[in-house]
């Protein structure tokens, strides 16, 4: 374990749960710690003050001398790295890191890291999941629910942790016993210069690691690693040996290890080839973790996946409803119309719109044209999914959430889908994606 020194102070910059959880762990260490946030005020400044009144705090900016003088920076995800201050900090010699590398300076068990564009929170948990019910003492977070710092406890025996690429520009020395990047597509493009850099941020969870799981189908998801490195795969085809993959046996499909068959792809809960890919990722993690193949295969049979991902709701009529709100780019609602296509005897009945962040539309031309009989698109960027999708599918504009779930209902007919993948983030008609997928969910419910 590397030991944060107590000379100079630690800045700590961004008071939301992240670094609320960063002073905490600091300021319990004996660290002397300042932090700061542009915001004029935020939801755990009053917090910080009560609880830790040595901590001086200095809100609505960013002070420059203050910065350059640290010895450690600590950035919470949610400011950028590209930010002036930090930039100009940076250029005074100062580190700059975030929770999750001290995290990984502190953590005495296995790290199984998961990130990617899509999916990571579905296999996040389901590794969990799999660990838990393999007798483990485990402990789960990061990008995901709680914060990694308050996840440090001498009795945990594995942590999986869910990491952004926010979280990883920031993580120069992971070291995790195995990483994962189980897709990469364009997200965040208004957060970065470009989509090559978004892909290298995601690829820093593979520093130091001692093994890596790739995903065959994503030949962005391969790292360079150096000898000795153990690396397992998988894919939706059929596995080499000691890769994990999809192989039929008298007209059914398997899980499989080469040519093991693991379990029938029927037994599983969560549905759609996007989640048979999550399942195998979750078993070639969880190999490399050390956890035992039944009780892993027994988890599956029981795994239901999380709200707001691909999630069935209701048929009503003969119509299936499906949920899938945390499809917040252009990969994801592409993955969701791939994987449910197979599952749905009529058409899928698209509901998508809300703020692009910079995305490339025209990324979605082939899945629409393929799976989508009719469009109906809502919030701040309807018109630019519009102009994008035009003559791939017919097209609805609605002027609200609630016009647009009208608009599908009246377009679906027996055997058809109606699919809540927005595509987009949802904060100009909602506070974040499970407000915008609680919505959907009542007005399915209503039906």
């Amino acid at each position: 374990m590397s030991i944060i020194s107590t000379d100079r102070q630690r800045v700590v910059i961004g008071l939301g749960k992240t670094g609320y959880s960063v002073i905490a762990f600091l300021v319990a260490r004996g660290i002397r710690v300042i932090a700061m946030d542009t915001r004029p005020q935020t939801p755990y400044s009053e917090r910080v003050q009560q609880e830790f009144p040595q901590v001086k705090l200095y809100l609505g900016r960013l002070e420059q001398s203050v910065l350059s003088a640290a010895s450690q920076i600590i950035l919470s995800p949610g400011l950028p790295l590209a930010t002036p201050q930090i930039q100009q900090a940076m250029a005074h010699g100062v580190p700059v890191v975030g929770d999750i590398q001290l995290f990984a300076d502190y953590a005495q068990a296995p790290v199984v890291a998961i990130t990617g564009s899509n999916a990571k929170s579905t296999v996040t948990t389901l590794v969990a999941q799999m660990a838990q019910d393999a007798g483990v003492t485990v402990a789960v977070g990061g990008n995901l629910g709680t914060p990694a710092l308050d996840l440090i406890n001498d009795d945990v025996e594995l942590y999986v942790m869910e990491l952004s690429s926010f979280q990883l520009e920031t993580t120069p020395a992971l070291k995790a016993s195995v990483a994962t990047v189980l897709n990469v597509s364009p997200d965040h493009l208004d957060r970065y210069a470009s989509y090559l850099h978004y892909h290298q941020a995601k690829h820093e969870i593979f520093k130091g690691c001692q093994a890596v799981v790739v995903n065959r189908d994503d030949a962005l998801s391969a790292p360079m690693i150096k000898p000795g490195v153990k690396q397992l795969s998988f894919g939706l085809n059929h596995p080499d040996l000691n890769q994990f993959g999809i192989i039929k046996q008298e007209g059914a499909a398997y899980l499989a290890k080469f040519n093991e068959p693991l379990l029938a792809v029927a037994k599983l809960k969560i549905k759609g080839s996007h989640n048979h890919s999550n399942a195998l990722a979750a078993l070639a993690l969880g190999e490399s973790a050390g956890l035992d193949m039944a009780s892993m295969l027994t988890t599956l049979q029981t795994y239901s996946g999380l709200e707001h991902r691909c999630q069935w709701l209701k048929c009503h009529d003969g119509v299936d409803y499906y949920n899938d709100s945390k499809g917040t780019n252009v990969g994801a609602t592409v993955a969701a119309l791939q994987g449910l296509a197979p599952d749905t005897q009529g058409n899928i009945i698209l509901m998508a719109g809300g703020v692009a962040k910079g995305a490339d539309f025209s990324l979605l031309k082939d899945a629409v044209s393929q799976h989508v009989a009719s469009l109906v698109l809502y919030g701040q960027d309807r018109e630019k999914l519009a102009a994008a999708l035009q003559g791939e599918a017919d097209i609805q504009l609605a002027s609200s959430f609630e016009e647009a779930f009208a608009l599908a209902h009246a377009s679906a007919q027996h055997g058809d889908a109606v699919l809540l993948s927005p595509a987009c983030a949802s904060f100009d008609m909602f506070k974040n994606f499970e407000h915008r997928g609680q919505a959907f969910t009542q007005l399915v419910a209503a039906l």
